[in-house]
Formats: structure tokens, C-alpha cells, sequence
């Protein structure tokens, strides 16, 4: 059982890749003080992993009573991460902040932490280790995430304001490759797909 729950772990903590979501997040909440970057990030933490125990739970069924194959999710997740980025890069801080809102629900929560990857995932531990483990390992996962997220600020005041601008538009460019590998991603397997 524990060997099981190390795989299921071990799936998900690649799959939410929250390392990859601290420039982002440090580019949203640039502007933000002390207390409302806290607030962003309970709200992305707790809105990320409700979509995603409600997706491990309803994702099948949800699937194939709506005819979305996963890699519709992909492709969709994708031009939203593409068209936020966009706008970070040509429009400036605000920009950003009117296309994501202060609440860290788009693109953070979703699809950023809970995205096409994690979703996959969920389907597939929940088969293979069954309910109790996978969600453990979720809640776990989603823990980690949080206190990540939630010490970013010492590096902020380690880089100062011009390298946080920087870094800022750095992210924005990673997300607009990794939204675009997301679209093409999904593309190929819905080329690929046999209905």
C-alpha cells in the first residue's frame, strides 16, 4: 500500500509541477500587498483543489455524457494560459490584472495548478490506486503547493522590484511556450484519436 501511494504521490507532484507556478504567481501579485497575496493564494490553493477532487470524483462521467475528450481540456486550457500570457507580455501589469482578476482563480488555480496534467492524472491513479489513496496524495500534494506559494515572499524582497518585473515578463514567456505546448499537444492527440 505504501509503494502505491508513493506512485500516486510521486504522479501527482509532477503533474502540478507548483515550482513552475511560482513566477506566475509572483507576476500576478507584484502589485499585491502582504495580505492580499495571502488571500490569492488560499483562494487559488482551495478553489485548485476543489475542481480537482470534484474532477477525480465526476471526471468520467462528466466525459462522456458531454462527448470532451481529455484532449479537448488540453487544447482549451492551453489558449486560455496562451491568451494571458499575451496580454502580460504586449498589454503591461494591468493587463494581466484585468485578464486574471486579483482573486488568483484564472489562470492560477485554473488551469496553471489544476490543469489538463493534473486532471489525467486524477483519472488515472483513481483507477489504478483506487479513491482513498489518490485523494490523500492529492490533499498532500495541494499542502505542499500552499506552502509554497505562501513563502514566495522572501523572494520577492530578495529580488526587488526590477527583478521581479523581470522575472514577470520571463513567466510570461514560459507561459505562452507551455500554452502553446498544451494546444499543440492536444492537437496531435486529436489527430491521433479513434473514436
Amino acid at each position: 500500500m505504501s509503494a502505491t501511494f508513493v506512485l500516486s504521490f510521486a504522479s501527482i507532484f509532477v503533474s502540478l509541477d507548483v515550482i513552475g507556478a511560482v513566477p506566475m504567481y509572483l507576476s500576478m501579485t507584484r502589485s499585491l500587498g502582504t495580505y492580499e497575496r495571502r488571500r490569492v493564494v488560499n483562494t487559488s490553493i482551495g478553489v485548485a483543489l476543489t475542481v480537482a477532487i470534484l474532477f477525480m470524483v465526476l471526471g468520467q462521467w462528466i466525459f462522456r455524457h458531454l462527448g470532451i475528450q481529455l484532449f479537448d481540456f488540453k487544447i482549451a486550457g492551453g489558449l486560455v494560459l496562451l491568451l494571458i500570457s499575451l496580454a502580460d507580455l504586449l498589454g503591461g501589469p494591468s493587463s494581466i490584472q484585468n485578464a486574471s482578476g486579483s482573486t488568483g482563480i484564472v489562470p492560477l488555480a485554473v488551469p496553471l495548478i489544476t490543469g489538463p496534467a493534473v486532471l489525467t492524472t486524477l483519472v488515472l491513479q483513481a483507477g489504478i490506486s483506487g479513491y482513498p489513496i489518490t485523494f490523500l496524495a492529492l490533499v498532500l500534494n495541494y499542502a505542499l503547493a500552499w506552502i509554497v506559494l505562501r513563502n514566495c515572499d522572501a523572494l520577492t524582497k530578495i529580488m526587488g522590484r526590477d527583478g521581479s518585473v523581470v522575472l514577470s515578463k520571463i513567466a510570461a514567456l514560459l507561459l505562452t511556450a507551455i500554452g502553446i505546448a498544451m494546444i499543440r499537444s492536444g492537437v496531435f492527440e486529436a489527430i491521433a484519436w479513434k473514436p
